[in-house]
């Protein structure tokens, strides 16, 4: 296989599941953390490396090893491998999607913003997300009339915050995530609750049309529910780790053991709460989003530039949904082809870097 974000989170645990099941890397693509990398090559010895930056060439252990984003795409194209695992975090995770696509190759996708930004022009019967969330739906899908699908979320590192203390919140306190730890930009858009309107964005564009939800479940053991025309509805509980659908991604036929059962009586109970939008304002726009998913862009696109500045200490922490939604609402036209959602993600960068 080819692996996109070999040394982040998703890409350590496939590379624990493809040992586990014998699966030959082809492709490493990292960033910057050169070290692990170096680990991962002595384990897995892969054909061929790509990272982030040309200056850091000299510091990785391999004979063949390029850099940049053109690098990740010739990589690809080049590559025997029938699967690619796109780990990547961000919006450039799009074109490796694309390219792999292009090729013919399965993709096993844990880039939310691909299917965010463009899922318009993405065909899904050749994605198989990585995502506790999309893999709990597809686990619980049967031949019966479905009234709704909805997916749980832990509430962020502020699901208990008084909310008068959230316009102070600094970068240091969205990272402390109550249930686990993640990446950087990934626990700030759980914060903001923007990381569960991707997913409700990726639902839609991979089982179509229908009702989308979203609640949250404090202890992140159920990751989805299906309300069934009938009245009846079904629950997928499983252990928190990326393993179990990284597995099914990596192996269909997936029929060895993942992960330890839920003890129920050790979890005792189960606490529920609805997503507001006092606390998380970005769900006001949720609807009209779900009504015109290509929109998704606009969001993508005005999410990362705010959080930039977030990151910068330009911008508060309630300013990001607030720019969210206000690149939102000025940014209406809905791209017609690949090349115009690279147009108004640009576009709208600048745009929301010119608010503040």
């Amino acid at each position: 296989m080819v692996l996109l974000g070999s040394t982040g989170s998703i890409g350590v645990n496939t590379l624990i599941v493809a040992k586990k099941f014998g699966i030959d890397v082809e492709v490493l693509v990292a960033g910057k953390n050169i070290k692990l990398l170096n680990e991962q090559i002595e384990e897995h010895k892969p054909k061929v490396v790509v990272i982030a930056q040309e200056l850091d060439i000299k510091n990785v252990n391999h004979s063949r090893v390029y850099a940049g984003s053109e690098a990740i795409l010739s990589a690809i194209a080049d590559s025997q491998s029938e699967l690619v695992v796109n780990a990547l975090v961000g919006f450039l995770g799009l074109r490796p999607t694309l390219k792999a696509l292009e090729c013919n190759k399965k993709v096993a996708l844990a880039n939310k913003e691909s299917l965010v930004a463009s899922g318009a022009f993405i065909d899904t019967s050749k994605i198989q997300p990585i995502d506790s969330e999309h893999f709990g739906l597809w686990y619980l899908l049967q031949d019966r009339p479905i009234e709704k699908m909805i997916i749980t979320a832990s509430g962020g590192a502020f699901r208990d915050w008084d909310i008068k203390r959230l316009e102070n919140a600094t970068l240091a306190d969205t990272q402390k995530h109550p249930n686990w730890s993640m990446g950087q930009k990934i626990t700030i858009d759980s914060a903001t609750m923007v990381n569960k309107m991707f997913e409700l964005l990726e639902a839609r564009w991979l089982f179509g049309e229908g009702k989308y939800d979203a609640i949250i479940e404090t202890k992140s053991l159920i990751h989805a529910m299906i309300d069934f025309k009938d009245g009846s509805t079904t629950a997928h509980f499983a252990n928190a780790s990326m393993q179990l659908p990284i597995a099914y991604a990596l192996d269909e036929k997936m029929n060895e053991n993942i992960l330890g059962h839920v003890d129920l009586l050790k979890v005792g109970s189960l606490e529920f709460r609805e997503i507001t939008t006092d606390r998380y304002p970005i769900w006001s726009i949720r609807e009209e989003l779900l009504k015109n998913p290509a929109r998704g862009v606009v969001i993508n696109a005005a999410n990362e530039a705010a959080i930039e500045m977030f990151i910068a200490k330009k911008i508060g922490f309630m300013d990001i949904s607030k720019y969210i939604t206000t690149a939102f609402d000025k940014f209406t036209t809905l791209a017609t082809n690949v090349e115009d959602v690279f147009l108004m993600d640009r576009e709208v960068r600048e745009y929301v870097r010119g608010l503040r």
